[in-house]
């Protein structure tokens, strides 16, 4: 049995949007399941002494640049949202509050969250568009608001993140399958590649 695919993600990156759009396609070819596994980048880019790219000379503009073709190859619907980037804390704990009791929803969630910042401009950034977003999906609004200030979902969420460290995640979106790491977008063929002939 093929092994799974785990998936690191920050909700606010626009990389791990394009990610996301395309992972469970590229698993599926291959009889794999992805686990998605979102995780707070900035608190990693602080351990690290790293920041966004987006935010970097140079490499910014030319990011905003690739993001929109990038795209555009990939037929994504897309679009820088204002402000960019946010807090993605609330969306975090709202996933894996879900996905203690449905990981399918907890994906769709997720999903749901992204094409709402990417596509539609809604500040994922703030708790009341998490939990509307939520909501959108029958799932039960106090359920969901309570949730965002639960001590054992904020512990989870601290968990994700020292586990996400502890694998040498560095960067979204990030994948692992089995000892091998492909970090970006233009490492899901590699991925594709590696899947369809047992590695090199």
């Amino acid at each position: 049995m093929p092994q799974a695919i785990d998936f690191y993600f920050d909700f606010s990156s626009p990389y791990a949007y394009l990610g996301s759009e395309r992972i469970d396609a590229l698993a599926a070819k291959h009889g794999c399941e992805v686990i998605w596994r979102p995780y707070l980048m900035g608190a990693v880019f602080k351990q690290l002494g790293t920041s966004p790219l987006i935010s970097q000379p140079v490499k910014g503009p030319y990011s905003r640049h690739d993001l929109a073709r990038s795209a555009r190859l990939y037929g994504i619907d897309f679009n820088i949202p204002d402000p960019f980037p946010v807090n993605s804390l609330a969306a975090c704990r709202a996933y894996y509050w879900l996905e203690a009791s449905d990981p399918t929803l907890a994906k769709q969630l997720a999903q749901a969250l992204y094409r709402g910042y990417f596509i539609d401009n809604r500040n994922l950034g703030e708790a009341d568009v998490v939990v509307e977003t939520a909501a959108s999906l029958g799932i039960d609004k106090e359920a969901v608001t309570a949730a965002l200030q639960d001590g054992d979902v904020k512990a989870r969420l601290r968990s994700a993140v020292e586990g996400a460290l502890e694998k040498g995640v560095f960067g979204a979106p990030f994948f692992i399958y089995g000892d091998q790491q492909f970090w970006g977008c233009d490492r899901m063929d590699h991925l594709d590649e590696w899947l369809e002939t047992g590695g090199w």
